[in-house]
């Protein structure tokens, strides 16, 4: 490992990946700065990001996260299909052969918390309150600006900024990087429903509603998950058990973006600020992860200037199977429909197909991180 005394590096944003990214540069011995408008870790009610895969389980485990997040995570045995409750096709994710389930499950919040807990064993804590409100000076010399919630400011010259600072990144507008892609004209609309009695946690479960789609993710033990491409999604779901509460409710659109180069200059793009895609396959904080934990290594072996070349390739390569997935739930027109029900079925009966299928739910499709060891 080449010596980085000399260097400055500023993050913005102390999401998932913004964490990651300032712990794995502390375990190396790279104390970073870090900086987020919020005032702590999301809300543990607004679930968010759910899905752990056995990429990012295998890319925190020098950390120490990954022992902390198995324990507290529910690991998803599979994805059952239907169409309009007729069974299609179930992929096993518990076939996948790994040091790690192929998928769990564990709200964002909790994912942030553990991150924070481990960060603050190497006293580096997020500076809360903290915005970045301009970058001058381009990506070759950045001057960033902070303003904080007293209305204090501070101008500074590091020299590594990252921007983790989500899709609507000030980094990556103030930088001159491009970010061209389109958005679905499908809204998507979410709930989460808690229940007085546990109920099944072991699959997901996806419904071609014909058209749209209604899906359902355990959470908790007693927490389901509920998403749809239906605005009357919530009188079509079938509880297990009357709910208790709707504990989270949200709506949003899907884009498909990515940026053409991952850094210029002295800056770097990391997890939605780089990219941003449907969360169907459960990549979209994984990837960022997988952003972070390159970026620092890279950093670590003073070899940054190759993280666009060596991340770009996976990134595009995991919004194309995204976009496929997306579009295959999202059929509209009849024949499409009755392709779609006459071939799933199938799957079934190639066994190559569901390999490559949990292959990518465990986000084993991009490269291996040089820096550990191979366990399979």
């Amino acid at each position: 490992m080449v010596s980085r005394a000399d260097i400055s590096i500023l993050i913005a944003g102390a999401g998932p990946v913004g964490l990651t990214l300032a712990l794995e540069l502390a375990r190396r011995g790279i104390k970073p700065r870090i900086v987020t408008q919020t005032d702590g870790p999301v809300s543990e009610i607004e679930s968010r990001a759910l899905g752990v895969n056995a990429r990012t389980l295998e890319l925190l485990e020098p950390s120490g996260i990954a022992g902390q997040i198995r324990a507290q995570a529910l690991p998803i045995e599979g994805l059952q299909l239907t169409s309009q409750g007729t069974p299609l096709l179930t992929i096993h994710t518990n076939k996948f052969r790994g040091q790690a389930p192929a998928l769990s499950i564990l709200p964002q919040g909790a994912t942030e918390r553990l991150l924070l807990a481990q960060l603050r064993t190497f006293e580096v804590e997020p500076e809360w309150h903290t915005t970045v409100n301009t970058v001058q000076g381009g990506a070759e010399d950045p001057e960033v600006t902070l303003i904080r919630k007293d209305d204090s400011g501070e101008t500074v010259k590091p020299t590594i900024l990252v921007g983790a600072d989500g899709a609507h990144s000030v980094v990556r507008k103030s930088c001159g990087f491009t970010f061209p892609g389109e958005a679905l004209e499908n809204d998507f609309f979410l709930a989460d429903y808690a229940y007085g009695a546990p109920v099944d946690v072991s699959y997901a479960r996806v419904d071609f509603t014909n058209p749209g789609v209604l899906g359902c993710i355990p959470v908790r033990a007693n927490l389901l998950r509920y998403i749809s491409t239906l605005p009357d999604f919530e009188d079509r779901i079938v509880h297990p058990h009357d709910p208790v509460e709707q504990t989270w409710r949200s709506e949003f659109n899907v884009s498909f973006r990515h940026v053409d180069a991952m850094s210029i200059g002295r800056v770097y793009l990391a997890g939605d600020a780089a990219h941003i895609h449907s969360p169907i396959g459960a990549r979209g904080m994984n990837l960022g992860i997988e952003d972070a934990c390159w970026l620092a290594w890279l950093i670590s072996e003073g070899r940054e200037s190759e993280y666009s070349a060596l991340r770009l390739p996976a990134v595009r390569s995991v919004l194309r199977q995204t976009r496929m997935l997306t579009a295959l739930a999202t059929l509209e027109r009849p024949l499409a429909l009755t392709l779609r029900e006459r071939l799933l079925p199938l799957m079934a009966y190639l066994p190559f197909a569901e390999h490559r299928l949990v292959s990518g739910i465990a986000g084993m499709d991009t490269p291996h991180p040089p820096w550990i060891a191979r366990t399979h």
